[in-house]
């Protein structure tokens, strides 16, 4: 379930990055940088990577690299210590394995 919701906050913050860069091509409507990193720091932190990186959107734009790097640092961090103290880790990879 968990991977679900994550896998669909990172699909919409990738969508909501390209509609951005469209807009800014168009001189349209833009998505605040309040709201693009709101979606980043709720989940959706390597949606909003992959999409600057596949669009070229904000690669250059400071502090917004920064603060979106450092959104992308802590989630990083959170799986690597969920990780690290989850008791069901071994079963987890056993499974993994089993499957690969």
């Amino acid at each position: 379930m968990t991977l679900v919701v994550l896998a669909s906050i990172n699909l919409a913050t990738y969508c909501l990055f390209w509609l951005d860069k469209r807009a800014a091509q168009r001189n349209a409507w833009r998505a605040s940088e309040r709201m693009l990193l709101t979606f980043a720091i709720a989940g959706g932190s390597l949606g909003a990577l992959a999409a600057c990186h596949i669009h070229r959107h904000k690669t250059r734009k400071e502090p917004f690299r920064t603060l979106l790097l450092s959104i992308v640092t802590f989630h990083v961090g959170l799986v690597v210590a969920t990780a690290f103290t989850d008791p069901e880790l071994p079963s987890l990879l056993d499974a993994w394995a089993a499957i690969f």
